[in-house]
C-alpha cells in the first residue's frame, strides 16, 4: 500500500516549484497522486504560485523552439516542438484525437504518426531547404486516440548534403515507432 502521508502546504509548494523546474510537462493528475491531494488542490497551488496549466507551459516552451527551425515553417510541424538543438536533436509531443483514428478501432492512423516523425526530422536539421530522400520506418505497437506521442529525433551523421536522422516515438515510455530518414538539403 502506498504511503499517503500529506506534507504541509508550504513544503508542498517548495517541492512543487522544484519539480516544475525538473519536469515542466508533468500533469496535474500526476502531481495530485504524488502529493496525495486532489486535482483541485493542485490547480489552486498552481494559481497561487503563478504556474500556468500544462497546455500553456508546453506552448511557452514550444514557442522558443519554433524560431530556431530553418527547413520548414513552424505551422508545418506536427505536434508541439518541445526542444530543439539545430543540427543535433529535437523533441516533439502530439496529443492524438479521435479525428486521427479509425472510427471502428480507435487506433491512430499511421500517416499521423509518420507525419510527426518526418516533420521533426526536417525541423532538426540545419538547412534552409530539405526533402525526404529515404525513410525506413517501423510501427512497433498500436496507438489509441487520446494517447500522447513523444517523438525524439537525433542527427546521427551528415555527409555532404545528406542528413541522417533517427526518430523514435513513444507512448508512456513504450516505443511505438522508429524511423531512419535521409534528408537531402537542396540549394
Amino acid at each position: 500500500m502506498k504511503n499517503k502521508t500529506k506534507i504541509s502546504k508550504r513544503d508542498r509548494h517548495e517541492s512543487f516549484k522544484e519539480l516544475m523546474q525538473e519536469d515542466p510537462f508533468i500533469t496535474d493528475e500526476k502531481l495530485a497522486e504524488k502529493y496525495s491531494v486532489s486535482i483541485q488542490t493542485i490547480r489552486l497551488d498552481r494559481l497561487e504560485l503563478g504556474i500556468p496549466e500544462l497546455r500553456e507551459r508546453v506552448k511557452k516552451v514550444a514557442k522558443k523552439n519554433y524560431d530556431k527551425v530553418r527547413t520548414i515553417f513552424s505551422t508545418e510541424i506536427i505536434g508541439e516542438l518541445i526542444d530543439l538543438e539545430l543540427g543535433k536533436n529535437g523533441i516533439s509531443m502530439l496529443e492524438t484525437t479521435a479525428e486521427m483514428s479509425f472510427a471502428k478501432t480507435n487506433i491512430v492512423r499511421g500517416h499521423n504518426i509518420f507525419s510527426q516523425a518526418e516533420s521533426l526530422a526536417l525541423a532538426v536539421i540545419d538547412a534552409d531547404i530539405a526533402l525526404t530522400g529515404v525513410s525506413n520506418i517501423k510501427y512497433l505497437s498500436k496507438v489509441h486516440a487520446g494517447e500522447k506521442l513523444i517523438a525524439k529525433a537525433e542527427v546521427t551523421r551528415v555527409r555532404g548534403n545528406k542528413h541522417f536522422v533517427h526518430v523514435t516515438i513513444t507512448v508512456n515510455q513504450i516505443q511505438v515507432f522508429r524511423g531512419k530518414f535521409i534528408l537531402v538539403a537542396v540549394k
